[in-house]
C-alpha cells in the first residue's frame, strides 16, 4: 500500500518491537503461502498494522514461533503462526495490490503495473471465493476513484471518503460478530484511509506537477505555474496539516475506545507517535518541523 502506517522503533521498547517483527514476518510467510511467493512483495507496515490490530482484539493468544525465511535461511527468527488475522490480512494485501495494479494499468497503461498483475491473478481468484461482497463494494469504489480523477474533480474530500471507505471495508473482517467492535473499527479504518490519502496527495504534489496527474490538492488550492511548489506548499501548509491532524485525532478517539488484550504499547506508538512522525517528516518540505503528539492536539 503506501507504508505509512509504522511505529517509532526508537520509542518502543526491544521487546515490542521484536513483537511487531513477528508480526510482520508472519503476514510475510502468510502472503507466501496465500499462492506463491512473490506475493511477498506485496508485503507492508499498513497491512501489518492491521494484522497487529486484530490480534489485540482477539481474546485467544496467538502462538508465537522460530523460524527461518528466505531473506535469512540460515537463522531463526520470532514469528506469529498462521492464525485467522494474519490469513486475512494477507487476502486484503494481494486483493489491494491486484486491483490497484489493474487500475495503475487502465488509468496510466503502466507496465510495471502489468507486468506485476499475474502475480496476484490466482491469489485474488482464490480470496474471490471468500470475500465476494468485499472484493465487488472494493472494486466498485476504485472504479469511482477512477471516474472522479479522470473528472479532474477539484474536492478533496470526495475522494479522500471514497478511498477512506475502502479502507472501511478492509479493516471490518466478517468474522467480527460484535457490533460495537465492528463500528469501531469502521470508523478508524475510515480516518486511516483518509489521512493516507490526504497525506500521500501532499507528498505526490512534484511528482504529479511534473506528469500531469491527477492530485485533488493541486487542483482545490488552484496551483499556478507562476507561483512555484514550494510557494504553493507554503500556502496551502496550514490546511493541510489542520486537515490530518483533525483526522488522526478522529482515528485515535475511535482507538480508544477498543478493548485491547494484548500489544497495547505497540499500538500506543504508532497511533500517537508513528503516524504523527510520519505526517511531520512528509510536510517538512515547507521548511516547518514539530516534534509534538497526536495526544497533545486535541482537535486544532
Amino acid at each position: 500500500m503506501f507504508g505509512y502506517v509504522r511505529p517509532c522503533k526508537e520509542e518502543l521498547k526491544v521487546k515490542d518491537y521484536e513483537q511487531f517483527r513477528a508480526v510482520y514476518c508472519g503476514l510475510c510467510k502468510a502472503l507466501g503461502r496465500s499462492a506463491n511467493q512473490l506475493t511477498r512483495l506485496g508485503l507492508n507496515y499498513d497491512f501489518t498494522f492491521l494484522a497487529l490490530l486484530l490480534m489485540a482484539l482477539d481474546e485467544e493468544e496467538p502462538r508465537l514461533a522460530k523460524e527461518s525465511c528466505l531473506a535469512n535461511p540460515f537463522r531463526k527468527k520470532a514469528v506469529f503462526a498462521t492464525n485467522k488475522h494474519l490469513e486475512y490480512a494477507a487476502d486484503m494485501t494481494n486483493i489491494f495490490t491486484y486491483l490497484k495494479l489493474v487500475d495503475d494499468w487502465q488509468d496510466e497503461r503502466s507496465i510495471k503495473a502489468l507486468l506485476a498483475i499475474p502475480v496476484y491473478y490466482f491469489p485474488v481468484r482464490i480470496g474471490r471465493k471468500r470475500y465476494e461482497d468485499k472484493y465487488n463494494h472494493y472494486r466498485e469504489l476504485l472504479q469511482e476513484l477512477a471516474a472522479l480523477e479522470s473528472s479532474q474533480d477539484k474536492l478533496l474530500d470526495k475522494s479522500a471518503d471514497l478511498f477512506a471507505r475502502i479502507m472501511t471495508i478492509i479493516f471490518t473482517p466478517d468474522y467480527i460478530n460484535n457490533e460495537r467492535e465492528k463500528r469501531i473499527l469502521q470508523y478508524l479504518g475510515y480516518n486511516l484511509g483518509r489521512w493516507i490519502y490526504v497525506l500521500d496527495a501532499y507528498s505526490d504534489l512534484e511528482e504529479d506537477l511534473q506528469n500531469s496527474n491527477y492530485n485533488p490538492l493541486l487542483l482545490q488550492y488552484e496551483y499556478r505555474k507562476e507561483e512555484g511548489l514550494e510557494n504553493f506548499k507554503e500556502r496551502i501548509w496550514e490546511s493541510v496539516e489542520f486537515n490530518l491532524t483533525y483526522t488522526l485525532s478522529n482515528l485515535a478517539r475511535a482507538y480508544e475506545l477498543l478493548e485491547l488484550y494484548r500489544y497495547k504499547e505497540i499500538l500506543d506508538n504508532i497511533i500517537y507517535v508513528g503516524l504523527y512522525r510520519v505526517m511531520r517528516n512528509k510536510l517538512e518540505g515547507s521548511g516547518r518541523k514539530d516534534e509534538r503528539s497526536v495526544q497533545n492536539t486535541g482537535t486544532e
